[in-house]
């Protein structure tokens, strides 16, 4: 963890935050407290990348536990309407419906959403979550597959066609930036290696309305595809924005530069819809 620490510390420095007036800052909610990953190893980097930009004021909730009384779940109601952006680092029980309908509310009147990693996995039975995520890990018989081919072009395999979500050992593995102009990628390397991490692949679902950003080489020798897999994308929602980051396993990861540079400025456009935090210098760039 020290080491962790130690490059939040540096991305503070490279980051370089305007002195935003408490007016100005961005309200986040991250939401944590069930998932498969370690979402009490990431929670805390997170929070700190978001406070040392100067940008964002950050809450954290934490859900019940699994299997937690229903008492318990009686009292889980998030404020959503005291925030812009809501960042989540769950997955796992279904929330009660009348969180559900609370979220989408908050989504449609234009809140911001960021999907950190395996909070993609959470809500398959929620089709308006299903919606505002685009692909989760599932089966090949849950939805459509997305990726792009050599040319830049974006194929849809057919539910039922092709590989199902999953992922080989974790590894390094080089990034690609497929829309350099975009408020979140403006500014960053065009490619660049990202830390040892999980590369998700064969992700499923309605797929409709992404706009993706980054995309990563799958290598069979990896255990992977061979093909482009998106890494991360956005997608409208009513008058809200999305953005979904896959990269980010363990607190290493996401707080590599490349990675805490997206999980930054998303938040920051999914609020808001724009991004004035500079990307940092220090993302490690391919060896030519």
């Amino acid at each position: 963890m020290t080491r962790t620490y130690s490059i939040i510390a540096a991305l503070a420095l490279c980051f370089a935050a305007a002195a935003y007036a408490a007016a100005d800052k961005i309200s986040v909610l991250i939401i944590d407290g069930q998932n498969n990953h370690d979402w009490k190893g990431t929670t805390p980097p997170i929070k700190d990348m978001l406070l040392k930009t100067g940008r964002f004021n950050v809450d954290v909730l934490t859900s019940p536990p699994a299997n937690a009384p229903k008492a318990a779940w009686d009292s889980f109601r998030p404020d959503f309407a005291k925030y812009q952006v809501v960042l989540s680092n769950y997955n796992g029980e279904p929330w009660p419906d009348e969180v559900n309908k609370a979220f989408e509310k908050f989504m449609t009147d234009g809140g911001g959403l960021v999907v950190y990693h395996a909070a993609n996995n959470a809500f398959l039975p929620w089709t308006e979550w299903t919606k505002m995520v685009g692909l989760l890990w599932a089966d090949p018989n849950f939805g459509d597959r997305i990726t792009v081919d050599d040319a830049g072009k974006t194929v849809r395999t057919p539910k039922g066609q092709g590989p199902g979500a999953g992922h080989g050992p974790q590894h390094p593995y080089e990034v690609l930036v497929r829309d350099p102009d975009h408020a979140i990628t403006k500014g960053l390397p065009q490619k660049w290696t990202h830390a040892k991490d999980e590369l998700y692949h064969g992700q499923r679902g309605p797929g409709l309305n992404m706009h993706i950003l980054l995309t990563a080489f799958s290598d069979p020798k990896q255990g992977g595809t061979d093909a482009h897999e998106p890494m991360a994308w956005t997608i409208p929602c009513g008058k809200g924005r999305v953005f979904v980051n896959l990269l980010g396993h363990d607190a290493s990861s996401v707080s590599d530069p490349g990675c805490a540079a997206l999980m930054i400025r998303g938040a920051e456009w999914a609020a808001t819809g724009q991004v004035t935090i500079a990307p940092p210098n220090d993302i490690q760039k391919p060896a030519r």
